[in-house]
């Protein structure tokens, strides 16, 4: 098989390991939102401290198994500069999904759950190619 096959297949791979790790970090932020929503808390509110959760699950697994870093940075393993560019990447697609939260609730009327839904697919997509080519 030629390099670029094995480099699809490796992007490929990688894609599927990094929506896995995003299917747990969907049920925590899924789950922290619900409750929070149910105990009253407004949606925007409900939406940064449930994807903040989802957000730490994430740096871990997608730098541990995902992306497999191999301790870029100090000698510790530890890269500051990946982490602050994990954080910015983060508080963007954060921005974007509060913004589409209250678009979608607000002007088109949908039900919030509905709506953290149809979000949740969209940011997916951006959280893993700002990941891939400018994070990790």
């Amino acid at each position: 098989m030629s390099d670029s096959g094995n480099g699809r297949r490796a992007g490929i791979v990688q894609f599927l390991k990094f929506n896995a790790v995003g299917l747990l970090n969907t049920l925590i932020d899924f789950a922290v939102f619900t409750l929070l929503h149910t105990l009253g808390m407004m949606n925007t509110p409900a939406q940064i401290l449930s994807y903040s959760a989802g957000t730490a699950n994430s740096f871990f697994w997608n730098k541990r198994v995902t992306f497999k870093d191999r301790g870029r940075g100090s000698k510790d393993g530890f890269d500051r500069m990946q982490l602050l560019k994990f954080i910015v990447l983060n508080l963007i697609v954060l921005g974007i999904s509060v913004l589409l939260i209250d678009l979608f609730t607000g002007v088109l009327g949908l039900h919030v759950l509905a709506a953290k839904v149809l979000v949740t697919g969209i940011t997916v997509v951006i959280n893993f190619f700002g990941s891939r080519k400018w994070v990790f």
